[in-house]
């Protein structure tokens, strides 16, 4: 955490506990694509955020559960990122944190990454392009459009 500034109200000094209670508060959007439930949760990362040199970091956890009857692999993501000054920066890679996950029915697989914006707010949204591996059935699954909204900046509305 930033020695020259105090936590946002509520938050926990302790860094295990104040992650373990981000997770348990965080905000959460979903959607649902066919037989694909994507959860995002998003958290505010003090100790790697510095407004005063405008970067402001988040870190979000996302759940993909496989509903469906058939086993599904997340093959690639493309996001779009947006700040509050408009900026849009759009990211694709293979899989995602390293690795192209399947998913046999009624699974389920979560990782957590981040990201970094100029200004204190913005959101991010995007499409897990997956496969049905069996029949080779390539199909995209929405990422919910959420939130970064950093806690000093109470005024901020999305």
């Amino acid at each position: 955490m930033a020695q020259d500034r105090p936590p946002p109200p509520g938050m926990n000094p302790d860094p295990d506990a104040a992650l373990a209670e981000a997770m348990e508060h965080a905000p959460c959007y979903e959607a649902t694509t066919g037989t694909i439930r994507v959860i995002v949760r998003t958290f505010w990362l003090d100790d790697q955020s510095h407004p005063e040199e405008h970067r402001f970091t988040w870190a979000y956890r996302i759940r993909i559960e496989n509903h469906g009857s058939e086993l599904v692999q997340l093959l690639r993501r493309t996001w779009e990122i947006t700040d509050a000054a408009g900026r849009i920066e759009h990211v694709h890679g293979d899989g995602v944190v390293g690795e192209q996950p399947t998913l046999e029915p009624s699974q389920a697989f979560e990782y957590t990454s981040g990201a970094a914006l100029q200004t204190p707010t913005g959101f991010m949204r995007g499409l897990f392009h997956m496969i049905h591996p069996l029949t080779h059935r390539q199909f995209d699954v929405e990422i919910p459009p959420f939130s970064l909204d950093c806690p000093y900046y109470r005024a901020i509305i999305h």
